[in-house]
């Protein structure tokens, strides 16, 4: 039996806001596994991360420094950049996956929603 990684009972969240979280996290296949345990059956999981669509996700964990890092992903404590294949890797978890491209939402919605033009919001459901 795999243990969770987090102490919350399966099933729980009715709801998950997941912004700019998982390009931190070493292991994001394992955190998208968890936030689809977590989620309740008929669920749904905003996520939004930096990405670059023309390309496939670039991680290589031998960059620790953290100016290597900038140079890489973009930020000093990013451990990646996602590209197009994100959405192989929340359906993989079990998620329905639907995006949204930020340039896509009108004006008035991205203003009061606080969304920039290039924020990409992916709309992850649980079945």
């Amino acid at each position: 039996m795999v243990m969770p990684a987090t102490p919350i009972l399966s099933d729980t969240f009715d709801a998950i806001l997941c912004i700019h979280v998982l390009e931190h996290i070493q292991e994001d296949r394992k955190a998208i596994h968890e936030l689809y345990r977590i989620l309740k059956p008929g669920g749904w999981a905003g996520i939004s991360v930096p990405i670059r669509l023309d390309q496939k996700t670039y991680e290589d964990p031998s960059i620790t420094l953290p100016e290597e890092r900038e140079r890489a992903f973009g930020e000093t404590v990013h451990v990646r950049y996602y590209g197009y294949d994100l959405v192989d890797r929340l359906s993989e978890a079990g998620f329905h996956v639907q995006m949204y491209p930020g340039k896509e939402v009108d004006e008035l919605s991205r203003q009061k929603y606080g969304l920039r033009d290039d924020e990409n919001i992916f709309y992850c459901t649980k079945c």
